[in-house]
């Protein structure tokens, strides 16, 4: 069975097709700069070189109509027919509390995810231009959406619920929802897999660290308390976003400059985090690159960056009554071992024992462990695979269907 996994950007389309439940790749790609000049699409058939090609994309329907004309291509294609398709699989960033699982896409769907939009007015929309596009060109297709913020239905009002009048949260749905949902739920159950144990029984900590970041509890294989809440601005410093911040600062800082809310939110989404902090880059490589140097900013962000996620891992290991794993995925957790290590030297006191060697030998895109033998605690690199999530849930549908 051939699923086509798509995730949909404002101005972008990545996709994957995989072979099911062989859970083989055949082909990928993406599609960048939609609707903006000079629009290009790189597609890779496993085996093969990549191959890139300009062209005038307009939107996101054209967009699907190049990924449909390579997957069929006698000689960059992998299918014959478009009745090999069996199912399309979407990445929609925000289901709201409307959503605990991946569902089949329906009318009735389609309309709560544009009821979620004022969620997340980014994402949401080019996600469903992604569902309406791939409707279009295959009417008869079945779709499935996997959502973000699905793995953190399980949380307790005492973790997601603000302090703040009632009235907020019955009225605009303001809670903490939570994001990267597929990738937390990737590792944690990769991590019992490759501990050997079920996941029923664990207390885990998974740290997805790139250029957003997110830490999440997950006790017993369920998602009971995450760093990033309404928005994707708090939790640890990021790239260019800042993290916790106290919000009488927020005010403060706008009074005294005369800034509206859109000017704020920009700062806080795209002048903070690294970038604002060291003046230098959005991107760790960067920042330690500088720090080597002597760069006083750039130690400041790597400092902090350590400080703050091991403060939440001590504090879900709290919230947990126990910490079994800790695992490390995305951009910076895979590839940064001065990161790890200094987040691993915080939390000694919980048993964590990283191995220097170990952590400093993991090479790109493996996994493996990093902790001591005499470590009580797991610590475990996973590269996250959210686009693997997607295509099991869509089989797992298309198959009960």
């Amino acid at each position: 069975m051939k699923i086509l996994v798509l995730n949909c950007g404002s101005s972008s389309l990545k996709y994957q097709l995989f072979d099911m439940p062989q859970e083989t790749v055949a082909a990928k790609g993406l599609v960048e700069r939609i609707g903006i000049e000079g629009s290009r699409i790189k597609h890779t058939r496993t085996g093969s070189s990549t191959i890139s090609k300009d062209a005038d994309i307009p939107n996101h329907k054209v967009a699907l109509k190049y990924v449909v004309d390579l997957l069929l291509d006698g000689d960059e294609g992998v299918i014959a027919s478009l009745n090999e398709l069996a199912a399309a699989g979407h990445r929609v960033v925000h289901g709201g509390e409307k959503f605990a699982s991946s569902v089949l896409i329906d009318e009735d769907v389609i309309e709560a995810i544009e009821e979620c939009v004022p969620l997340a007015p980014l994402h949401n929309p080019a996600n469903l231009t992604g569902i309406r596009a791939m409707k279009e060109l295959l009417p008869d297709l079945p779709q499935v959406a996997v959502f973000d913020t699905a793995f953190h239905q399980t949380m307790p009002p005492k973790a997601y619920m603000y302090g703040l009048p009632y009235r907020y949260y019955t009225t605009y749905k303001g809670r903490r929802y939570g994001f990267h949902g597929t990738s937390h739920y990737y590792v944690a159950n990769r991590a019992a897999q490759l501990m050997g144990k079920p996941v029923e029984g664990l207390k885990i900590v998974t740290c997805h660290l790139g250029n957003g970041s997110s830490i999440t509890a997950v006790d017993g294989g369920v998602s009971v308390d995450t760093s990033l809440g309404f928005g994707t601005v708090p939790g640890v410093i990021m790239g260019t976003r800042s993290g916790d911040v106290d919000p009488t600062l927020v005010l403060h800082i706008m009074e005294q400059e005369n800034l509206s809310a859109a000017n704020m939110s920009h700062i806080l989404h795209k002048e903070s985090g690294f970038l604002g902090l060291s003046g230098i880059s959005s991107d760790l490589r960067d920042i330690e690159e500088a720090m080597e140097k002597g760069n006083e900013r750039a130690t400041l962000v790597v400092e902090m960056l350590a400080y703050g996620i091991a403060k939440f891992i001590g504090a879900y290991a709290a919230a947990m009554r126990g910490l079994d794993c800790i695992v490390f995925t995305a951009g910076i957790g895979e590839n940064s071992p001065l990161v790890r290590e200094k987040v691993c030297d915080y939390l000694e006191f919980l048993g964590v024992l990283c191995d220097k060697d170990k952590n400093g030998a993991m090479i790109r895109g493996k996994e493996g462990e990093i902790s001591g033998g005499a470590s009580r605690v797991k610590v475990l690199v996973i590269p996250t695979n959210e686009e693997l999530v997607i295509a099991r849930d869509t089989y797992r549908l298309v198959q009960e269907k």
